[in-house]
């Protein structure tokens, strides 16, 4: 499943709280990759996302999220996202981010505004962590891997994850 425009998330005309959940349950001998594009958190949005993955015990996953704090000078609004994955019902990852003005902020984010994952489940040997400047790929004690990336824009985000993909 992939996407083919970036989402933008805005307030709403009353207080609350919008919410975009994924739920994937994938079969045993099965692959699923959700790489959708970007999520836009503009000024005074407050938003919740949660994707939820159950996976058989051989079925592979991969999940890229693309968060954009803001649009170009705006800052951000609020962020909560969620990611659960178990695999056979033992938990892969189980992870949690919030995004507000403190964390927005360049004492937390070094001024840039795109956060970049992809969680890889694929049953592969381990991989090895790697940290670059701005990126890091860690192996899951269940299986799998979870690479970051902080960047000024989306493109250099994605550029990133690709190079630390592409160095094994």
């Amino acid at each position: 499943l992939a996407g083919v425009a970036a989402s933008i998330v805005l307030p709403g005309h009353r207080p609350g709280v919008s919410r975009f959940t994924v739920h994937v349950t994938a079969a045993y001998g099965s692959t699923v990759e959700y790489l959708p594009e970007a999520t836009v958190i503009t000024a005074r949005a407050h938003h919740e996302a949660v994707f939820r993955a159950s996976l058989a015990g051989d079925a592979r996953l991969v999940a890229r999220e693309l968060l954009v704090l803001g649009r170009d000078g705006e800052q951000a609004g609020h962020l909560v996202t969620e990611t659960v994955v178990n695999r056979d019902r033992t938990p892969v990852l189980n992870q949690s981010l919030t995004i507000d003005d403190t964390a927005a902020s360049s004492a937390v984010l070094a001024g840039r505004r795109v956060l970049a994952t992809v969680l890889k489940i694929t049953g592969d040997e381990p991989c090895e962590p790697v940290a670059h400047d701005w990126c890091s790929r860690v192996p899951l004690a269940a299986g799998g891997s979870l690479t970051t990336a902080l960047a000024a824009d989306a493109v250099s985000a994605l550029r990133l994850l690709d190079q630390l993909d592409r160095s094994g």
